[in-house]
């Protein structure tokens, strides 16, 4: 959809289920009757294929978007994202097909070639490669044009594979590289190394999160038909010398081994070595105190790095951390696998990153707080992807502290999507429920054995389930309203468990009209983030300093939360007087991969924790309420904007 139509929708979700004059459409949007009804109609169209929503037109009295809550939070956030107006499954499939032919051909192809395959315009192909040149550049991999022979790439055969494991980054559904990989490999290839693997994890008492499980076995198969291609790795001698110590190295020369008389091959010591840094980077659902030691022996530095870590974040929440063992265990088991991946070059990636900062802005802001000062005094570079993983292991620590002394209703988790998604909706359960005890987060295959062992009440599952004595419950992994509210159904027959009640408003505390900027040009959150922190530090609020530290925290992670809003703040040290400073934009400006149109510049001091808290959770509730957010947007009076956070 255009512009046009995407504020025409806002419009239609700001006063859903109830009737809007197509003239009142027009004056806003300052065009005519005919324009609008068929801009209706565009968005007739594009609501078919995301939603149930449905606009009904009534003689008299207008237009109106009927939807339920559910979809009305998707839309509103499609709206303010920017994948909103990004193109179909059929053009994402062409995109990853192109990209995968580039990177694994030998010899080079031509647009040409492209063009008789996917039968598109040379326009399209164009557009396509642009799109491709652009996210191999992050690879450091040059895309290359040669006069009448056709289009090269330049690059390391570690970047190359590199890219190849991440085509998924590349477009907006990253489900559809799970079917295109598949078809590249026959059931037979996918068959043996699953299989092979498996027998790895038997053999060295291993247990990889399903997401680790699926990466190695996608890189292994990578490897075979890159090393069939004669496209060899490249690794140093110092480097490999080091990995043939490692105890993973036995696994992969195990592994390797067992491979070759299939698919008769014969892998060169580089690709083992290689392949050991895939076994040093992988995630494990879970690990004996021996190999927690060992994991410590191994990395010297990883003592260090969760020892100040948990320092920092019980400091800067006043919350401690220290004594939970679950916690240091699992953070024993996560800095492990991500320092090696650093250390190795191997890249971090969190599907997950945009969805953990919308839910727990607090933590993660205190958790790139913390990593900002780990970064600095140990020379490491720890990315927001990580302290997105790292805020899902703090935040299931809380609530164990909250709910030390409850447990009524035993809940055991089965998640298909590994560690990361399992602690997410592990949370989230834990955060909307009082009185659930989650037992654990196991794979499907755990789970008889689990319900022999322990005595469950209920099983939550992301995946469908045979036929079990105990009840249980099938969810999305990101738990939906409808699946909350089936949850909370049968929780309530259950008489074990209560909905967590909201929490009343404390934001107009830290807000004056004086500090308050509506309908504002600004078209870059920089110049958006700096007249706010100018406008604070004029008032008294902050010292000069202050200014600069909100573009330096901006630039280590977009603090878009979703819904159009964004949380941008600075150091806490350079604060005398909290305050917020808040604006509204004329058009929404692009935020990271979020389009923005409220902003909130939060800064407020470490001493008043508890409110700061408060806040957060209040503007992650703002961000769940589209019609609150909508109303905002569209204020043009200071006072009539700051009255619509007044409790009802």
């Amino acid at each position: 959809m255009n512009e046009r139509q995407n504020e025409i929708l806002r419009m239609l979700i700001g006063q859903s289920n109830h009737y809007i004059l197509v003239r009142n459409i027009t004056d806003q949007v300052q065009c005519s009757e005919k324009t609008v009804r068929n801009d209706l109609k565009a968005i007739q169209h594009y609501l078919e294929g995301i939603s149930s929503a449905e606009l009904i037109r009534k003689p008299g009295l207008g237009v109106c978007l009927e939807v339920n809550e559910e979809d009305e939070k998707k839309l509103f956030g499609l709206l303010h994202s920017t994948d909103a107006t990004s193109s179909d499954q059929e053009d994402e499939r062409r995109v990853i097909q192109i990209a995968y032919h580039l990177l694994m051909d030998t010899t080079p192809v031509t647009s040409q070639d492209f063009m008789s395959r996917f039968y598109v315009s040379k326009a399209i192909i164009k557009r396509d490669i642009e799109k491709i040149e652009t996210w191999l550049k992050r690879f450091d991999i040059t895309l290359g044009t040669r006069q009448k022979v056709g289009l090269t790439l330049e690059g390391t055969e570690k970047n190359k594979r590199s890219a190849l494991s991440r085509l998924s980054e590349m477009v907006n559904h990253p489900a559809l590289i799970h079917d295109f990989m598949k078809d590249q490999f026959s059931s037979a290839e996918f068959k043996v190394v699953n299989t092979e693997l498996k027998e790895v994890q038997r053999k060295y008492a291993l247990r990889f999160t399903d997401e680790s499980f699926e990466r190695i076995v996608l890189h292994t198969l990578l490897m075979i038909k890159r090393t069939k291609l004669g496209q060899i790795i490249s690794i140093s001698e110092e480097e490999r010398l080091f990995l043939l110590k490692k105890t993973e190295y036995r696994w992969a020369v195990d592994f390797s081994e067992k491979l070759e008389p299939f698919f008769s091959i014969r892998f060169p010591d580089k690709e083992k070595a290689y392949l050991t840094l895939h076994f040093l980077g992988g995630k494990y659902r879970s690990q004996k105190d021996t190999l927690n030691q060992s994991f410590q022996d191994d990395n010297p530095i990883l003592l260090k790095v969760m020892s100040m870590l948990v320092e920092r974040v019980s400091q800067s929440t006043n919350i401690d951390f220290k004594k939970d063992r679950e916690l240091r265990e699992g953070l024993n088991v996560h800095l492990h696998s991500t320092l090696n991946r650093l250390e190795h070059g191997l890249p971090v990636s969190n599907v997950m990153l945009h969805e953990i900062k919308k839910m727990y802005p607090y933590m993660f802001d205190q958790l790139m707080l913390s990593l900002g000062d780990i970064n600095q005094s140990l020379a490491l570079d720890i990315p927001e992807e990580e302290a997105a993983y790292l805020t899902l292991h703090f935040q299931s620590s809380l609530e164990r502290i909250k709910n030390q002394h409850l447990t009524t209703t035993k809940v055991v988790l089965v998640c298909h999507m590994g560690i990361g998604m399992s602690q997410l909706l592990r949370t989230k359960i834990e955060r909307k429920f009082y009185s659930v005890n989650v037992l654990g987060s196991i794979a499907k295959s755990e789970l008889q054995d689990f319900l022999c062992k322990q005595e469950v009440d209920l099983v939550i599952s992301t995946i469908s389930l045979p036929e079990i004595k105990v009840p249980h419950i099938v969810v999305s992994p990101l738990l939906e309203n409808s699946d909350e509210e089936r949850l909370e159904q049968w929780l309530k027959q259950d008489k074990r468990s209560f909905k967590r009640s909201p929490e009343e408003s404390i934001l107009l505390k830290y807000t004056n009209p004086f500090v308050v900027f509506l309908q504002q040009d600004e078209t870059s959150k920089y110049e958006i983030i700096k007249k706010l922190a100018a406008s604070l530090y004029s008032k008294g609020y902050v010292e000069k300093e202050y200014i600069e530290s909100t573009m330096i925290r901006e630039r280590m992670s977009a603090t878009a939360i979703g819904a159009g809003i964004a949380i941008p703040h600075g150091h806490p040290d350079l604060i005398k007087q909290s305050a917020i400073g808040i604006a509204t934009l004329k058009e929404p400006i692009e935020w990271g991969v979020e389009k923005v149109s409220l902003v909130f510049l939060l800064a407020v001091n470490n001493e008043e924790q508890k409110e700061v808290k408060h806040l957060f959770s209040e503007i992650s509730s703002l961000s769940e309420d589209p019609r609150k957010v909508q109303s905002l947007i569209v204020q043009q009076d200071i006072m009539n904007f700051l009255s619509v956070f007044k409790n009802e």
